[in-house]
């Protein structure tokens, strides 16, 4: 089992920044894939960034491209979404999910989830 749990979130005017948190506990971090989501209210969760298990690689929905970053520390056993420039429509609730060897982009590849965090961007 993966414990994953999130945080960072929080209320923030257009144009700003959040950093998202999702510390990890259980298994061997290092062995996981970690992948960000979102879903506003009435809408599906939705792929926002994966990184692969040592951070070589990252991949980004077009929506977040150039204004999100996703990083990880695993000596620290936690993952990051840094998020700029942000806009009213990324609000939503984020989860940050654990896969096991690889990446993916579809929430049922996914492994392990968190509870959420809620970012609430204000015009």
């Amino acid at each position: 089992q993966v414990q994953l749990v999130e945080s960072g979130g929080g209320l923030v005017q257009a144009g700003g920044s959040l950093r998202l948190s999702c510390a990890a506990s259980g298994r061997t971090f290092s062995d996981y894939a970690m992948g960000w989501f979102r879903q506003a209210p009435g809408k599906e969760r939705n792929f926002v960034a994966a990184i692969a298990r040592s951070g070589s690689s990252t991949y980004y929905a077009d929506s977040v491209k150039g204004r999100f970053t996703i990083s990880r520390d695993n000596a620290k056993n936690t993952g990051y979404l840094q998020m700029n420039s942000l806009k009213p429509e990324d609000t939503a609730v984020y989860y940050c999910a654990a896969r096991y060897r690889v990446w993916g982009t579809l929430l049922n590849e996914y492994d392990y989830w968190g509870q959420g965090t809620q970012v609430t961007v204000s015009s």
